[in-house]
């Protein structure tokens, strides 16, 4: 509720607003200047000489085992090191040409392969098809464009056919169950979904004559001389100096336990690379498109990029920032109206990485870890620019990064503790009642069936993965999810021949028929 005093403020204003306009007449305001450039090559300097101490405090917090950095400013990389070791357990150095898979700083990455393959800004606007792909609604399906599936305003739900992907199907089964998924308003909501922007990139190299993986190469990894980088997990895999992925285990010691491949959206989240090969897409990125006086990708497609198109972040009060999404990028402005640009990527399974740039500055920085996301990525460059500009850390970053990380993770799990059954629990029907085999339009078959001693397990997906089911209570068991995008204890429920589970539900698609 406002009050008098505000009521009569906004009075005020409204009146001394009135008196100005009618003073000037019908000339239009002038817009505020442009911003200029505020950070002088010192404050650079003793920010680049802190940093090998803070990703050394970071990791010790942590436990991360390896990380690698590169720093860009004024066209010359100023800092380029590795920390740590590649694996637990061995005694390999990471070092600047270590192999990381890169998570979803893929997007940006993906975003100037695109920009690179176009001649005008406006062929980001233009429809784009890919066979096989198509959305619930038919309209939008004929004219959704790459700009709004790079930016993720295309009305697909978030992260709308990972988990078809955790459960082991293919890029072309995704993109032919994705117009099962609801829609939000076309352009005018924003929600995060890795195939769609991957539709587009795969669009755009068939609109080109050629796959994905070579529009890549013939683009951008080798005129911009990223010998180390691909588009294809086997590379990663293959490389010998490559940098294991490690989950934290419950006693805080890290170990590498998983083995994450992103192939089926390697647009959006399967790039590997080196901070040494980042480092000179970074160059390229502050100057234009340019790289060692050769133009690499035209400047105004590049640009294009950079551009807000939806808001992501709306400000939670009237004087918070509002944050934006563009072509593969996060968007913001500072205090100051300079334009800065940053994005994640975070693997559940074993990596987390960050790149920022603030262009009017040409100053940029990229973090790779062989560890999953507990903040330690973001929190560096966070405290790098932080201390560029004001020349101290005005926050603990790796406090407030690693929460946002547990905030999402807690978000997805289930509000029911399934490990923990009620004390009046009801007891289960024979197990002939539950098993069968059971259909989702969306999800594929799903079958349930029982040991000689009556225990269930249901088996999902094409290759099928099997879950052993517990028992909760009456026709409710439950089972441990796994993957990339596991949320613990999830619930299965048996009823009038129907199965639903719950973590594949958000979208009510997770409901199977008996058959």
């Amino acid at each position: 509720m406002r009050t008098r005093r505000a009521m009569a403020g906004a009075a005020l204003a409204t009146a001394v607003a009135g008196s100005l306009l009618a003073t000037a007449g019908t000339t239009a305001p002038s817009p505020p200047p442009a911003p200029k450039p505020a950070l002088t090559d010192e404050a650079v300097a003793k920010a680049v000489d802190r940093l090998d101490r803070t990703v050394e405090d970071l990791m010790r917090r942590t436990g991360v085992p390896g990380v690698s950095v590169a720093v860009v400013h004024d066209d010359e990389v100023v800092h380029l090191k590795g920390f740590g070791v590649r694996r637990t357990g061995g005694r390999a150095a990471v070092g600047p040409d270590t192999v990381f898979q890169l998570a979803s700083v893929s997007k940006p990455v993906s975003s100037s392969v695109v920009a690179g393959a176009f001649t005008d800004p406006a062929e980001w606007d233009r429809h784009v098809t890919v066979p096989g792909f198509s959305l619930k609604d038919p309209w939008v399906t004929g004219h959704v464009t790459a700009a709004d599936l790079f930016s993720h305003r295309s009305g697909l739900p978030d992260h709308a056919g990972d988990l078809l992907e955790d459960l082991g199907y293919d890029q072309s089964y995704i993109f032919d169950h994705l117009r099962l998924e609801p829609l939000t308003p076309f352009r005018a909501s924003y929600a995060y979904t890795n195939f769609g922007l991957t539709a587009a990139a795969e669009a755009i190299a068939r609109a080109k004559g050629t796959t994905w993986e070579k529009l890549c190469a013939d683009t951008l990894f080798r005129p911009a001389g990223m010998t180390s980088t691909s588009t294809e997990f086997s590379a990663y895999a293959n490389a010998p100096d490559r940098a294991s992925t490690h989950v934290k285990n419950p006693d805080g010691t890290w170990s590498p336990r998983f083995v994450r491949n992103a192939d089926a959206q390697a647009p959006a989240g399967g790039v590997s690379s080196t901070a040494r090969d980042m480092s000179r897409w970074l160059r390229l990125q502050l100057a234009g498109g340019t790289l060692d006086g050769k133009r690499i990708i035209p400047a105004d497609t590049l640009a294009r990029t950079y551009v807000p198109e939806i808001v992501s972040q709306p400000p939670a009060n009237p004087t918070a920032r509002t944050g934006f999404y563009g072509l593969g990028w996060n968007v913001s402005y500072d205090a100051a109206g300079r334009l800065r640009l940053s994005h994640s990527g975070g693997f559940e399974l074993g990596a987390n990485t960050n790149v920022t740039m603030l262009p009017l500055e040409r100053l940029g920085i990229v973090v790779l870890t062989n560890g999953a996301p507990v903040g330690l990525a973001d929190a560096v460059a966070l405290d790098f620019f932080d201390f560029a500009e004001h020349g101290k850390a005005t926050a603990d970053w790796l406090g407030l990064t690693g929460s946002v990380y547990q905030q999402m993770r807690d978000s997805t799990r289930s509000p029911t503790d399934y490990s923990d059954p009620p004390a009046s629990a009801r007891t289960a029907q024979d197990s002939a009642a539950y098993t069968g085999t059971y259909v989702s339009p969306y999800y594929g078959k799903a079958t349930v069936t029982a040991d000689a001693e009556g225990a269930l397990t249901l088996s999902l997906g094409p290759k099928p993965l099997r879950f052993p089911l517990a028992h909760y209570d009456g026709d409710t068991f439950s089972f441990e999810t796994t993957g990339e995008y596991a949320t613990g204890r999830t619930g299965v429920t048996f009823s009038d021949g129907r199965l639903r589970v719950e973590y594949l539900d958000a979208e009510h698609l997770g409901t199977f028929t008996e058959q």
